[in-house]
């Protein structure tokens, strides 16, 4: 392999890398980190989780709608959550979720290539900037640029009611960032952090990482609450989102 072709290959995995190191501002390369925020008047018990999702009139008809719910229901099932029809239910579940785009912008160093006749270093002039003081090459960077990246903000908040007054029981929102301009690829992610260790304590906002395989899948491995106290939650398979 030439030194030329070598450092394409170099150039384009060092891009790769750059736009994941940003892809979740927490920068973590391994696992995806969602913010949490939950407002709670929980009072219920086992035998009282019983649901039925509530739809606005624009999520009626809507296969968006009944795929989140599906994986939705899938995670109430491990809190000990029954679906039933909407006259049985002790609790009705509402959904809303969003996705907003934005750019980021990352100041990177310019280097100069000293031998140019191998190709380009890191997709522009790279190398060496001149002889340094210690009788060895000066490293430094020869200036700077600016490169903008897009980037996502994904949302999620479930909102549960007690069916029989309309009372607000439980209100839960996540969010995360990344170059993933999917929702559903991000949704799975956004759900488990959202009901892991559920049902939390009023007013309680942290951030739960969720970590990926090595293919960039959500991995087998349980989903903690960064920075807390809080018992790990179980983080079962769902749908990959390459942002890390």
């Amino acid at each position: 392999m030439t030194f030329g072709r070598l450092c394409r290959e170099w150039k384009g995995a060092a891009r790769l890398a750059l736009i994941a190191g940003f892809a979740l501002l927490s920068g973590c390369t391994t696992y995806v980190h969602t913010q949490v925020a939950a407002f709670s008047d929980w009072s219920g018990t086992d035998a009282t989780r019983t649901y039925a999702f509530a739809r606005s009139a624009e999520q009626q008809n809507s296969i968006e709608q009944k795929t989140y719910e599906a994986l939705v229901a899938n995670e109430l099932a491990t809190h000990a959550f029954r679906q039933v029809p909407d006259a049985d239910a002790n609790y009705r579940v509402e959904l809303s979720y969003s996705i907003r785009g934005d750019m980021i912008t990352v100041r990177q160093p310019v280097y100069y290539d000293p031998w140019p006749m191998y190709g380009g270093w890191y997709g522009r002039p790279y190398g060496w900037g001149g002889y340094g003081a210690w009788g060895g090459w000066d490293m430094g960077p020869a200036g700077y640029v600016d490169q903008s990246y897009p980037v996502f903000v994904h949302a999620l908040q479930i909102r549960m009611t007690d069916r029989a007054s309309g009372r607000e029981v439980y209100k839960v929102s996540a969010s995360n960032s990344g170059g993933e301009s999917s929702l559903l690829r991000a949704m799975p992610y956004l759900i488990r952090s959202a009901l892991a260790d559920f049902p939390l304590g009023n007013g309680t906002v942290r951030t739960v990482k969720i970590p990926l395989d090595k293919n960039g899948g959500a991995s087998n491995e349980t989903a903690v609450a960064a920075g807390t106290q809080s018992r790990p939650a179980s983080a079962p398979a769902g749908v990959p989102v390459p942002v890390q």
